[in-house]
């Protein structure tokens, strides 16, 4: 009998580290924030691009969700471009 280990999410799952876990989630979700917005309105990479003040690539980076690609200070950042904000709440 195999007896497997249960997570609270896949980032657990994926690192060992805690913090770091937290830390993907929080930039994970940040991600899917941008990447609806830009859904929403419609944009093309490279006006998107210009919203954010950052190069085109980075934005084909969002896309694809590459996570390792970005800080959680850079996509706050990007939020803030946007007029979103960011609620933290230590539990």
């Amino acid at each position: 009998m195999t007896i497997s280990k249960g997570y609270r999410n896949v980032f657990e799952a994926l690192e060992d580290n805690s913090a770091m876990a937290q830390n993907l989630k929080i930039r994970s979700e940040l991600m899917i924030a941008l990447r609806q917005y830009i859904e929403d309105a419609g944009l093309g990479q490279k006006e998107t691009a210009e919203v954010f003040g950052v190069h085109q690539p980075r934005i084909s980076d969002l896309m694809r969700g590459k996570i390792d690609k970005f800080t959680i200070d850079r996509l706050v950042n990007m939020l803030a471009r946007i007029g979103k904000t960011v609620k933290v709440k230590a539990a």
